[in-house]
């Protein structure tokens, strides 16, 4: 079994020395800061603070939040990147499946809606030829029309 015991420092030990008038400091010359000479000062820690980077100097900062803190702080920050990320991954494929929908349904409806439009402006121009052919010359038949006024009269005639 363990026994502790406990060890008191020297300087709570000892009773300081009274002076003039029972005052421990008696003018300004004793005024000095008490330094305890027998204790070793290590003076390692000065000379690491220069070889210290910002790296090293932030991640000893953690120790200055509490651990419940820590972990909820890098549980939130995991889950809002987690978030994101899944975010974009969905963004990014929804955006490859609407642009390959778009060219495999579109495109094929462009050129069709494209051809449509040349067919409707060939009947037009026709019709407006037919139109000043038949300004130009009344009653004659043009080669437009010829087919449709010897039909009408029952000849049937080879086509050429």
């Amino acid at each position: 079994m363990v026994k502790l015991q406990e060890v008191e420092d020297e300087h709570f030990t000892e009773k300081p020395s009274a002076a003039k008038e029972n005052v421990l400091l008696a003018s300004d010359d004793e005024d000095d800061d008490y330094t305890d000479t027998e204790s070793e000062i290590s003076t390692d820690s000065y000379a690491t603070l220069e070889e210290e980077s910002l790296y090293d100097r932030i991640a000893a900062l953690k120790d200055i939040i509490p651990p419940k803190s820590r972990h909820r702080i890098t549980s939130t920050i995991s889950s809002l990147t987690s978030f994101a990320k899944s975010t974009v991954s969905f963004g990014g494929q929804s955006l490859w499946i609407l642009s390959t929908s778009a060219f495999l349904l579109g495109v094929p409806w462009a050129l069709a809606l494209a051809e449509e439009q040349q067919y409707v402006q060939l009947e037009r121009e026709q019709g407006i030829i037919k139109g000043a052919n038949e300004m130009l010359t009344p009653g004659a038949t043009s080669a437009l029309t010829a087919p449709q006024a010897e039909g009408q009269q029952g000849a049937a005639q080879p086509a050429l």
